[in-house]
């Protein structure tokens, strides 16, 4: 028994209710799903992968810029148009959609981290989604994520309130962030920002809780419990789980209702944090966990340790500590040393699937 025929969830992209039975089920049963932000096609097969061979869902998402990059660094991406990122998270969204059912997997497919000053990066994606929507019956996207958490808490609430109405009658997911992530992402700085800001309050919860029920049940929240983004010296970043564990018996409190745990919570900033962190942050709740900085490192490693090993191999197109004249072609061609970061990030994928309790769960 396990997600598939627990859930009666297809293999491949997931979307609406298929999307809340699976997070409910994951809160329920103890364990999150790792979402890793994807930048190529190499990065998307990494993940799946390692989520395919652990028997285990996956969310695959792309950031602001993360997308820009999937559509060429070299397409203009304008501020009041963000061409570039709607354009490459639309061509990620059609591969993964494309290449998931091979693996075999539920996929959910997800969008970050988008800024007051990139809603219009959100606005290009919606349209894509309500016309896929039209056509298909389901939206483009799984899901998108508003980080309205350096704006004032109410215009955050009802500026997401106002997509979540836009959002509903596709039943897309809608995650939002109340409470800064600090350190620095994808060009987003908090790292200066005053440590108080870092810890979410269970009044605003409950706030987004009263906004959000009454127009859609598709929704999480990414709420601060000194959460930074980026990994850094052990010591330097203190995180408080348990505050989750309190949020939900606050919210548990004002509904009356016999669910102890009703809030859906994404662990924002978790690269570099303990086992034992993560599994406090999903006893309480979580269901989502970001590990962006970790996958980016195992990526590179695999790459950097095939070069050197490799280099003298990789100086000139002919000529190797074999001979003169024996080519290089076979060292040099980028499926070659490009697969090498595949399986490094794959083999960090598969640990945060084991740590996280997700492993298994099909």
């Amino acid at each position: 028994m396990g997600i598939l025929e627990d859930l009666n969830l297809p293999t491949g992209v997931i979307y609406g209710d298929d999307v809340l039975k699976l997070f409910t089920y994951a809160r329920e049963k103890g364990f999150a799903i790792p979402a890793v932000n994807v930048t190529s096609s190499s990065t998307v097969v990494a993940a799946l992968e390692a989520a395919r061979d652990a028997r285990a869902p996956i969310i695959l998402q792309t950031s602001q810029g993360g997308a820009a990059y999937f559509a060429g660094k070299g397409v203009k991406n304008s501020a009041e148009k963000q061409e570039a990122s709607v354009v490459g998270a639309i061509a990620a969204a059609h591969y993964i959609r494309s290449i998931a059912p091979l693996y075999e997997i539920p996929v959910v497919l997800h969008t970050d981290h988008c800024a007051k000053k990139l809603l219009p990066w959100l606005d290009g994606m919606l349209e894509e989604d309500e016309k896929f929507f039209k056509q298909n019956g389901i939206p483009l996207f799984s899901s998108h994520m508003i980080d309205l958490s350096e704006e004032p808490v109410d215009e955050n609430i009802s500026t997401c309130v106002s997509y979540l109405k836009r959002m509903a009658p596709m039943k897309q997911w809608l995650e939002m962030e109340i409470g800064i992530t600090g350190g620095e992402e994808d060009g987003v700085d908090n790292s200066g920002v005053d440590n108080a800001a870092l810890y979410t309050q269970p009044e605003d919860i409950w706030k987004i809780e009263q906004a959000f029920r009454p127009v859609s049940k598709y929704f999480s929240i990414a709420a601060g419990f000194g959460n930074v983004h980026g990994v850094y010296a052990p010591g330097n970043v203190r995180l408080h789980p348990e505050l989750l564990g309190k949020h939900q018996a606050y919210v548990s409190e004002k509904l009356g209702g016999t669910d102890k745990k009703p809030v859906f919570f994404v662990f924002h900033g978790g690269s570099g944090s303990s086992k034992e962190e993560y599994l406090e942050a999903i006893s309480n709740g979580v269901v989502k966990v970001n590990v962006d900085t970790d996958m980016q490192w195992a990526y590179l490693t695999g790459i950097r340790d095939y070069i050197t090993k490799n280099i003298d191999y990789l100086k000139t197109q002919v000529g190797n500590p074999e001979g003169p004249n024996k080519p290089n072609k076979k060292k040099y061609d980028p499926r070659v040393w490009i697969r090498e970061g595949e399986k490094t990030m794959s083999a960090r994928v598969a640990v945060c699937l084991q740590d996280f309790k997700t492993a298994g769960t099909l």
